[in-house]
This record gives structure tokens, C-alpha cells and sequence, in this order.
């Protein structure tokens, strides 16, 4: 483990006792919220958090973690910024408390699955292995409801920048985090002008042709390496890019992040497939929770 993990965090990844006493104080009861469990689903996939660093919405993902209950909770990756970690110390309580609501969840049945992405890749230290009722995996399959088989991945193992040129990345990430900066100052002030919240890391990301080439690469690269394991489709993260669309034969699900877009995957009881968009739900807006599928079904 790299000397750069201080004590109360190590002792957290590292023991059951530790994720329950070394990182603060645990949110309060349940029925403190009586929207506490309000949507029920069978399954929920989260990923690209990014705790550790400034940009991340936590008190979004806490409100998440709240009001939709289920039976299984995967951690598709980047949950904890250890590249941002490693730069400069950032957690603070909001952070802690995500952390403690993610290990209430397991204690009260919840199962919960995480699986290591690029960032948080020290997990990849502690695969196959429980820490406070969570499960540390490097893939998953998962079968819904209905029958469908997914893949589930982080999926940086499948990017070609991250594998061949990780300095690119390292390089890419700290450009990330600046624009992110730049975003949080400029929403200050569109908030100020009465002007509703806008993503400046996501509108370059959709209009700059090579990252928009990019992500089509990421995606094909992911689903053939799924058609080859024989599954009906995937689930991943790390390109903060919520999406679900079928990729020729395979189902391809990305379920977004929580530093921008706060989008999340669920699966209803009969095994329906939906993109939660939780800064609508936040905003007072109806959530189509029972919304079809955009994309016909494997």
C-alpha cells in the first residue's frame, strides 16, 4: 500500500473496525428522513464518485443513497480518488458520510459489490475479500429479473489511453479537475443570474470531435470484449458519460458519475433497465422511474 493513504483511510480499506470507527461519525437513523427508501428497484449501479476531491457531488449521492432502496448495490469503480488523494488531502464529512450510509446499507442487507476502477485502483489489492459487508470484486456478472446476462466492468482496462499511455491520463486527469474548477466558479455565478446549473467538462466533451471519437472507441472496445464472454450486454463507468443504447448486438450501459451529471443505473423488479438522472429528482422534477426502455430489449 503507497505511503500517500494516511491512517484513518488505510484503516478503513483495510478492516471491518476501521470502516465503522476511522472515518467519523455515522449519519443519523433512518427514520430521520421519512423519504428514506422512498424508490425501490431490485438493483442499482454508481460509479466515478470520486470522493477525495472537490469536485464531487456527495451530498447528491447521500440523498441517492437515502431514497432508493434495493437488494444489490454495485460500485462500478472510482468510488475513491486516490490520483487526487496522492496530490492533496480533501475529505470532508459529506465524504464520510457517503462511506458510512454505503457500509449501513450492507449491515441492513443490502448487498453490496465493489469493484475497483483506475482511481481507486488499491482495491485491486483486496479482491475476492469483505471489508464491513462489502464485497470487493474485479467484474461481475450480473443476470437480471428477465433473464439478460451483464457484464459488469469499470472498464479502464478497455481504454487504450489509461493502458498505453498512463501520463496522458494522469496528464488528461489534471486538466479534468481544473476544468472542473473553472466550472464550479462559473455556476457561482450562473446561479447568482438566476440561471440553472451547466456542465463546461461535459458540453467539451460532446462537441470536441476527438473525445466524442474517443468514447465511440471506448464503447465498441467494450462490447466486443462482452460478445466475446457470451453476455447480453455491460455495465460500466469511467468516462462520465451516462448512456444506454444498444452497440449491434449488445446491450452497452454506462451509468454516468457523480461529479457532473449525478446519473445512476437501476433495474426494476421485472428486470426493466432505466438511467436515473438524480439532479432532476433533486430539482423537484418527476423521475421516470417506470419509464420504458430506449432501447430494445436483448
Amino acid at each position: 500500500m503507497r505511503n500517500w493513504i494516511n491512517a484513518p483511510l488505510l484503516k478503513a480499506l483495510t478492516s471491518p473496525a476501521g470502516f465503522t470507527a476511522g472515518l467519523g461519525r455515522e449519519p443519523g437513523p433512518s427514520n430521520a428522513d421519512d423519504r428514506e427508501g422512498q424508490f425501490k428497484v431490485r438493483t442499482a449501479w454508481i460509479s466515478d464518485v470520486h470522493l477525495g476531491t472537490p469536485g464531487c457531488q456527495a451530498d447528491a449521492l447521500l440523498d441517492f443513497l437515502k431514497r432508493v432502496e434495493c437488494d444489490t448495490l454495485y460500485l462500478v469503480g472510482d468510488i475513491i480518488d486516490g490520483w487526487q488523494l496522492r496530490r492533496s488531502w480533501y475529505w470532508p464529512q459529506a465524504h464520510n458520510d457517503v462511506v458510512q450510509k454505503l457500509l449501513r446499507k450492507a449491515r441492513k442487507g443490502t448487498r453490496v459489490i465493489f469493484i475497483p476502477g483506475n482511481h481507486d485502483e488499491f482495491g485491486r489489492k483486496f479482491l475476492d475479500h469483505s471489508f464491513g459487508g462489502i464485497e470487493v470484486a474485479e467484474e461481475w456478472i450480473h443476470t437480471t429479473a428477465d433473464g439478460k446476462r451483464l457484464w459488469v466492468t469499470h472498464g479502464d482496462l478497455y481504454d487504450g489511453v489509461i493502458q498505453c499511455a498512463r501520463w496522458l491520463a494522469l496528464l488528461g486527469d489534471s486538466l479534468y479537475e481544473f476544468t472542473l474548477k473553472l466550472n464550479r466558479h462559473l455556476n457561482s455565478f450562473r446561479a447568482r443570474a438566476g440561471l440553472p446549473y451547466w456542465s463546461l467538462s461535459k458540453y467539451l466533451k460532446l462537441k470536441v470531435k476527438r473525445a466524442v471519437s474517443y468514447m465511440g472507441d471506448f464503447e465498441s472496445a467494450l462490447a466486443r470484449e462482452a460478445r466475446k464472454r457470451g453476455v447480453d450486454g455491460l455495465v460500466c463507468g469511467h468516462i462520465h458519460h451516462a448512456e444506454m443504447r444498444m452497440v449491434e448486438d449488445i446491450l452497452y450501459c454506462n451509468d454516468g458519475d457523480w461529479v457532473e451529471s449525478l446519473t445512476a443505473l437501476v433495474e426494476h423488479a421485472d428486470g426493466r433497465l432505466a438511467i436515473v438522472d438524480w439532479g432532476q429528482v433533486m430539482a423537484g422534477q418527476d423521475m421516470p422511474f417506470d419509464a420504458p426502455l430506449d432501447v430494445q430489449p436483448v
